[in-house]
């Protein structure tokens, strides 16, 4: 799993006066919580562009004076208008504890389905997988290069390394339909059978 360095510094106090007065510095108050206790603390606004903006899900390794939280972003809120940053949750990993995300489904190779004509369908874009943080996949890979017009993949097609798939196995990931202009060909191609066959 990629991991995102964030710099920050803790905050004394966590008041609505002082988040305000950190906002206006273009700074955005955050907290770590699942841990001994919740940590406070403040970072750039910029601190976010590689987390925020991109399709990736990535762990977070947050520095605060010296001292290392490895964590995940678990919740964020954004002005209604200005659409600046108001406020981020931070979730904090251990490395003995095993953790949930949606992992984001990719695909590799040509479907010979597609190529025919058919369509690929993509009907899961995320894929829920429960590993410890260490065995957390980056992405999960769907080969497209075995599928015909009609066929489809299921989480139950899927190999598990160090992880556990949390969605149910009968879940459709994608799959290749046939479109009106592979249909129309196939209706011509046994109609001509048939007259050869009365001829």
């Amino acid at each position: 799993m990629k991991t995102v360095s964030m710099s920050g510094s803790p905050r004394a106090n966590v008041g609505k006066k002082d988040a305000k007065a950190l906002r206006n510095a273009g700074l955005v108050p955050c907290v770590i919580y699942g841990g001994k206790e919740q940590i406070h603390f403040s970072t750039p606004e910029t601190s976010f562009k590689n987390i925020v903006f991109t399709p990736d899900v990535c762990f977070i390794e947050v520095d605060l004076d010296g001292k290392k939280y490895l964590t995940i972003l678990q919740d964020i809120q954004y002005h209604k208008v200005k659409d600046n940053i108001l406020h981020a949750d931070l979730f904090e990993l251990h490395e003995d504890k095993p953790i949930t995300l949606p992992i984001p489904v990719v695909y590799e190779g040509s479907s010979p389905g597609v190529l025919q004509g058919g369509k690929l369908v993509r009907s899961t874009r995320k894929i829920r997988i429960k590993a410890l943080p260490k065995d957390m996949p980056q992405t999960i890979t769907i080969d497209l290069s075995p599928l015909q017009i009609g066929d489809m993949v299921k989480v139950a097609a899927l190999e598990a390394n160090n992880f556990t798939i949390v969605d149910h196995p009968s879940t459709t990931i994608c799959m290749v339909k046939t479109t009106r202009n592979v249909a129309a060909v196939e209706a011509t191609t046994e109609e001509g059978g048939e007259e050869k066959e009365e001829n």
